[in-house]
């Protein structure tokens, strides 16, 4: 676990031709509170941006810590979460990202339509 979601989320961004400036909101499912501050300070010098500039689009009605870490759907918590959101504020873009047993990660762009 840890800092795995650092380099999915930069290679997903890649994938989708865009940069986590682009993106309007983002879930992390933070595993611990330690791993959130880690990985916003990876994207924060990776992406040339502040870390409150990231944190103001990141987990915008709480996070894993605050509304449940559910074994097995964690995925499907954050991914349904960002695409009620993305639509409740008219946005577009949203990035769901978490962590996986053993240092890897995941991530996904999504397109609200």
């Amino acid at each position: 676990m840890g800092l795995g979601p650092v380099k999915a989320v930069i290679k997903a961004l890649e994938q989708a031709g865009m940069s986590l400036r682009d993106v309007d909101l983002m879930e992390l499912n933070e595993a611990f509170a330690a791993q959130s501050v880690g990985c916003i300070r990876e994207w924060s010098v990776h992406y040339g941006m502040t870390e409150e500039e990231i944190l103001e689009k990141t987990n915008v009605n709480g996070g894993a810590i605050a509304l449940g870490h559910p074994v097995a759907a964690s995925g499907a918590r954050i991914l349904v979460t960002l695409m009620h959101e993305l639509k409740k504020r008219k946005l577009t873009y949203g990035l769901a990202t978490l962590c996986v047993g053993g240092g890897m990660g995941t991530a996904v762009v999504i397109k609200s339509c």
